[in-house]
């Protein structure tokens, strides 16, 4: 009878254990709704601009929230050839992965610098880094385009993806240079000890353990210089050499009341999907760094 009687008083206090407060409830309760409202008004408008992108322009008018009757498979095709979205593509690829690489390449070496080596002015290096970020770009849009033009390179891809690298240097060394403090100095003095450099001791040992904060900021990074609208607006003046944002702007408003906008949101579509294919392929490498971050 012992045993009977005390092993619903085990079970009462394992419930009274496991019983969730009414505070965290709600509280759980009202974050989820939160979430659910964030997701529909970022995921809702992108599936309806899919949607559209299969639809005539007299479809996307008369009935824009019903499914398409038939898939217009060459809004895609007269986006990329007809509007140019083509070549506006390539040129964005090849202005944003310059401008990554060679952000990534000189903001974790500033970084490594200002985070390994002290020196007179190490300090003001790095407030000046962080005052870049708080610089408009609008501000310094006169002073660049007159720099670019003595320099030959206004209205030039090599020349927008730089200016694009400068813009983005102050936040990856800003970023990184924590990261770097954090990481032990007792594998740098190995390396020494065992004879190598500086250089092969950045490249071969301190790179490959940031990789985590570097998948980040090129990802972060991608994001912004992909959907960068000013800089080229005012340094790129060629239309043959548009980038997506021009491109777009100018397929917009030169239509006019006839543009095809089966066309357009299937340009839209096109923008959109490079950066979240970047996402998701680097997406874990995204979440490893925080957890990494979190554990340092």
């Amino acid at each position: 009878m012992a045993s009977e009687t005390a092993a619903p008083v085990v079970l009462t206090r394992a419930r009274r254990k496991t019983t969730v407060p009414a505070g965290e409830r709600i509280t759980g309760g009202v974050s989820q709704a939160v979430l659910i409202v964030c997701a529909a008004v970022v995921v809702l408008p992108f599936l309806w601009t899919f949607m559209s992108s299969f639809k005539t322009s007299k479809q996307v008018l008369q009935s824009p929230f019903t499914l398409p009757d038939t898939l217009h498979f060459e809004n895609y095709v007269n986006a990329w050839t007809q509007a140019g979205i083509g070549t506006f593509f390539v040129n964005t690829l090849i202005v944003v992965g310059g401008a990554l690489v060679l952000t990534m390449v000189m903001g974790s070496m500033c970084a490594y610098f200002l985070a390994r080596f002290r020196f007179i002015g190490n300090r003001a290096i790095y407030l000046l880094m962080v005052a870049g970020l708080t610089f408009p770009i609008f501000l310094a849009i006169v002073p660049l385009f007159f720099i670019l033009k003595g320099l030959g390179l206004l209205g030039t891809l090599p020349g927008l993806a730089i200016t694009y690298s400068a813009f983005a240097l102050p936040f990856t060394v800003f970023f990184m240079v924590p990261f770097f403090r954090a990481l032990p100095a007792s594998v740098t003095e190995a390396a020494a000890i065992d004879g190598a450099g500086e250089w092969r001791t950045f490249f071969s040992i301190m790179v490959p353990m940031a990789r985590p904060a570097i998948s980040t900021l090129a990802i972060l990074n991608f994001v912004g210089l992909w959907n960068q609208f000013l800089l080229p607006v005012a340094l790129n003046p060629d239309q043959s050499k548009y980038v997506l944002t021009q491109g777009m702007a100018a397929f917009a408003g030169t239509a006019g009341y006839s543009i095809d906008f089966g066309a357009l949101f299937a340009a839209v579509v096109m923008t959109i999907l490079p950066v979240l294919i970047v996402y998701l392929v680097f997406q874990r490498a995204l979440s490893g760094s925080v957890v990494i971050g979190a554990d340092k």
